[in-house]
């Protein structure tokens, strides 16, 4: 089974593709989505659309896992993570895959212990989690590897 992360941002959506074997993962791929600050906020959206669209077509994963968005004191930031959230899942929904949201405390709880660990924390133990080198940069694409590792632990706990 292959598992599509996504840690959505409207200036650097990060994704992360891990394969699944029993309990074991492996890391299959992730980056970054970088949108140009002077494009407007559509097209903005729509290269985050077009990308994670093309991911999707070029990875083929079976599982779209995704950050919830926070509730930010910044209303109009809150806004448009959901845009950015809503057009990532509708990519998701045109790739035909089943679409699962996590809150970013349930996403560090499952993979660090805690629900408040920071950002670095999150990407160390993602390092040790798929056996890597170096650690996944930028932290949005080990944000997003945190996802898919978060989304491959729920499935497990639910075939308990």
């Amino acid at each position: 089974m292959r598992i599509l992360g996504i840690d959505p941002g409207l200036r650097c959506t990060g994704y992360g593709l891990i394969d699944i074997k029993g309990q074991q993962s492996k890391l299959v791929q992730y980056g970054a989505i970088r949108t140009n600050a002077d494009n407007s906020f559509a097209r903005r959206l729509q290269t985050v659309y077009d990308d994670i669209s093309e991911v999707i077509q070029e990875y083929s994963p079976d599982e779209f896992a995704i950050e919830e968005a926070f509730y930010s004191k910044n209303a109009r930031t809150a806004l448009q993570l959901g845009h950015v959230r809503g057009v990532a899942m509708l990519a998701a929904m045109h790739g035909d895959l089943p679409v699962t949201e996590y809150a970013a405390r349930k996403i560090k709880m499952s993979i660090t212990g805690r629900g408040s660990a920071s950002k670095e924390q999150v990407q160390y133990m993602v390092v040790n989690l798929l056996h890597l080198e170096k650690p996944p940069t930028p932290l949005d694409a080990s944000d997003a590897l945190a996802c898919a590792l978060c989304h491959q632990q729920q499935l497990h706990l639910s075939m308990l």
